[in-house]
């Protein structure tokens, strides 16, 4: 629907707000908030007990996330580090975009360096914590500052920041309209995001039942011998993955040791490229973003050497064991030291159905049941090669490839689908605070019609 607007304008005296209601005025963040800085915690007193300590990580959805926030004994908390409810909390370096509201269910915590603290005034509680989720205050804060790759913003910047001013009871009103519409539109992104995750987990379902029971339901079964596979078809065969891996020499390899592969050894467009972990977590690959190295320093680490068409398996980390097959490049390339390289010999297995294989086996938690036990979780090559894989003959494991391309492209189109749909409705919601905190729509009457947006 279209919004009404103010019957009469004026103009603001500021470039980027342009005219805004005749009654209106334009104040100062600072005239309307305290703002106050973050408190520079000394990083040895983080512990696993005592006040959360939030930083810029700790913000997601507008909204502080504890869950993995460091924590510091009261004693070592100054009082003036300690947040309130309503506070707002903007980050000031990185995505300065970054805000969370402080909720009485989120105290004590406190605030540590390069996180602010906007605490706004009684009189001035209704548009203001809006405001500041508005495009027009992120935009006044990153006008002033230089291209760089990471943004900084200054406490002085951040006090001078200008805003408009409505009177305190519209103020309500615009708060009351947009608690009330940005709840709509919320609950309809998390109706998106809970449709990804069930397609998520219809996805990785259909992916199980291919890979393990094959696509004719009336084929018989037999026990596979081992507990997390159940009952196979009788006719499939179980290897370790050693027995599926390439002939070739340096089929199934870790990157270069630490001290052979380290950023002095990275320069800008170089002969070959290094595959890192994130590729085999996230599936996405863009050479640009790639580090390189040159030719002779790539033949001095090319035991480790990946092609197009080899697996790559994330080897440390929370997401260990996760894994996407590298496709073809313009380079030669080496993996690092946080991934493993696997090369299928194609006469015994097709390569999609081995990464779709292993995929399924991280779902079902057979690989962390072979990861080290160590502070930061990591794969050892010994134990990947003695991994128990499924075997089909390759006839059949190429329909099951085929039948999943199929299946997976109609999950991936729905996704995106649903995702399109979450970026339209927060482009709306965006849109809506920026119209309403700067007077370009009059909501007055919205708010007591309850009319809807």
């Amino acid at each position: 629907m279209s919004f009404p607007r103010y019957p009469k304008y004026k103009a603001s005296g500021v470039e980027w707000l342009g005219d805004v209601p005749e009654h209106w005025e334009v104040s100062r963040l600072s005239i309307v908030t305290d703002i106050l800085a973050g408190h520079s915690f000394d990083a040895s007193l983080f512990g696993f007990d005592g006040i959360p300590v939030i930083r810029m990580s700790d913000f997601g959805d507008g909204l502080v996330q504890l869950e993995d926030a460091k924590r510091v004994d009261s004693t070592n908390v100054p009082e003036k580090s300690l947040a309130r409810s309503g506070d707002v909390l903007l980050g000031l370096s990185g995505s300065i975009s970054n805000f969370a509201v402080v909720r009485e269910q989120d105290l004590p915590i406190a605030i540590n360096q390069r996180v602010a603290v906007v605490r706004i005034h009684e009189a001035q509680r209704g548009s203001v914590k809006w405001f500041l989720q508005s495009t027009e205050f992120i935009n006044q804060l990153t006008a002033e500052l230089p291209e760089t790759t990471i943004q900084n913003i200054s406490m002085a910047q951040l006090r001078r920041c200008k805003l408009p001013s409505p009177p305190q009871d519209e103020q309500t009103l615009i708060a009351s309209f947009l608690d009330r519409e940005t709840s709509k539109i919320d609950g309809l992104v998390g109706e998106q995001r809970r449709l990804i995750e069930l397609l998520k987990e219809k996805r990785q379902a259909v992916i199980s039942h291919a890979v393990t029971k094959g696509l004719n339901p009336h084929a018989p079964l037999k026990p596979s011998g081992i507990e997390w596979l159940g009952d196979v078809p009788e006719h499939w065969g179980v290897m370790r993955l050693k027995h599926v891996k390439s002939d070739d020499k340096n089929a199934f390899v870790d990157g270069p040791f630490g001290s052979n592969l380290k950023s002095e050894h990275f320069i800008d467009n170089g002969d070959a490229y290094v595959i890192e972990s994130g590729f085999a977590t996230q599936g996405r690959l863009d050479v640009a973003d790639l580090k390189t190295i040159s030719l002779d320093h790539f033949r001095t680490v090319s035991r480790s050497e990946t092609k197009g068409g080899d697996i790559i398996i994330a080897k440390i980390g929370a997401q260990f064991g996760k894994s996407s097959i590298l496709p073809t490049l313009d380079k030669p390339a080496v993996v690092s030291g946080n991934s493993l390289k696997l090369t299928i010999n194609p006469q015994r297995c097709e390569v999609k159905f081995v990464h779709w294989h292993l995929t399924n086996l991280k779902q079902l938690g057979a690989i962390d049941d072979i990861v080290n036990g160590t502070a930061q979780p990591a794969l050892s090559l010994g134990e990947m090669n003695n991994l128990p894989m499924l075997v089909p003959p390759l006839d059949e494991q190429q329909a099951i490839v085929n039948y999943l391309e199929t299946q997976l492209q109609e999950f991936d189109a729905l996704t995106a689908e649903a995702e399109r749909g979450i970026e339209l409705l927060q482009e709306r919601r965006t849109a809506l605070i920026s119209a309403a905190v700067t007077g370009q729509i009059d909501v007055r009457g919205l708010v007591e019609t309850g009319e809807a947006a």
